[in-house]
């Protein structure tokens, strides 16, 4: 399978929040990965050994400062030792405002966190989502409340499967 990582943004010690490196959190376990969206943050978290998607739920995005600290409060609460956030890339593979979008995310996450944060090329995760809850018997209005969270642990799947 291709590897779709596209980079990782080291942790930032001592910088805002002035917490080491990662920011407490544990050196294996789980992984969570972030589909940042305008209104709603998709997030889905592994298992404890990083094999599987474990649960995937939805935050509201009320803000990138807000945001962040809800990730961060959520990392944390669940043990998670590795974030990857997705990284819309158009289907060319140049980046447009949504790409810059999710890398001024990952950069607040990593510089006012402490968390290190591993990018990852998403490109038609919300389309497969869609796909997904449409084959399930979900109709378009009910899409928007889950999209995101389906669309995480598409990027949860992809990231656990080029690890094997």
């Amino acid at each position: 399978m291709d590897d779709k990582r596209d980079e990782t943004l080291p942790c930032a010690p001592g910088k805002a929040s002035g917490n080491p490196c990662p920011r407490s959190l544990p050196h294996s376990g789980r992984v969570m990965a972030i589909d940042y969206g305008d209104r709603r943050i998709g997030l889905a978290v592994s298992d404890p050994s990083a094999t599987l998607c474990g649960e995937a739920f939805t935050i509201i995005n009320r803000g990138v400062d807000s945001s962040a600290q809800s990730v961060a409060d959520e990392a944390a609460a669940r043990g998670v030792h590795t974030l990857v956030l997705g990284l819309p890339k158009n289907m060319d593979g140049s980046e447009g405002e949504r790409a810059l979008l999710s890398r001024d995310f990952a950069a607040l996450l990593t510089e006012k966190h402490g968390l290190a944060v591993t990018l990852w090329d998403e490109r038609r995760s919300s389309i497969e989502a869609h796909a997904i809850l449409h084959a399930n018997g979900r109709k378009m209005k009910q899409h928007k409340k889950n999209v995101d969270a389906v669309a995480a642990s598409l990027i949860l799947e992809g990231y656990l499967d080029s690890l094997k």
